[in-house]
């Protein structure tokens, strides 16, 4: 007895896939489908009396057919009238945008005075460090000779 054939339909959006097989592997098989495209709505049986009958004419062989799109109608215009046109920027709106760019001209010039007020502290500072530096390396210097002088009348 020849197994039960069922149709199953798959698209890619322009294109109808049909293929008429005895289960939904086997029709994920004829696709070349590498997941479960029933498992995602991807693909479904159909009984569309046209779709059966052709897919039953050649069982196993995938057939394609153009995606039947409805187009959509463009709404229609309520007024004759253009659209308004956008007028310029307000005086106070003027305003407005010239004082935040004051603002954050005299920002960026505290930044700057802030910065620079940090750079002469790390100049200070390390203008500390070498004289420290210099100051303890000939104070170890002056020790180490007093205790080499202090060893040698040891002996």
């Amino acid at each position: 007895m020849a197994p039960r054939l069922k149709v199953f339909v798959t698209s890619d959006g322009f294109t109808d896939y049909v293929v008429a097989v005895s289960s939904r592997a086997k029709a994920l098989a004829a696709w070349g489908a590498h997941q479960d495209l029933f498992a995602s709505g991807g693909a479904y049986e159909t009984d569309d009396p046209g779709l059966v009958e052709a897919a039953l004419g050649a069982p196993g062989e995938v057939l394609r057919r153009p995606r039947q799109i409805r187009p959509v109608k463009a709404p229609e215009k309520t007024s004759a009238k253009a659209p308004r046109r956008p007028r310029g920027p307000t005086p106070d709106q003027v305003e407005a945008v010239k004082a935040l760019e004051a603002e954050l001209t005299a920002q960026a010039a505290a930044f700057d005075a802030a910065l620079a007020a940090l750079e002469k502290e790390r100049q200070a500072l390390e203008a500390r460090r070498r004289d420290l530096e210099t100051r303890y390396a000939e104070e170890r210097a002056r020790l180490r000779e007093a205790l080499r002088r202090a060893r040698s009348h040891l002996r």
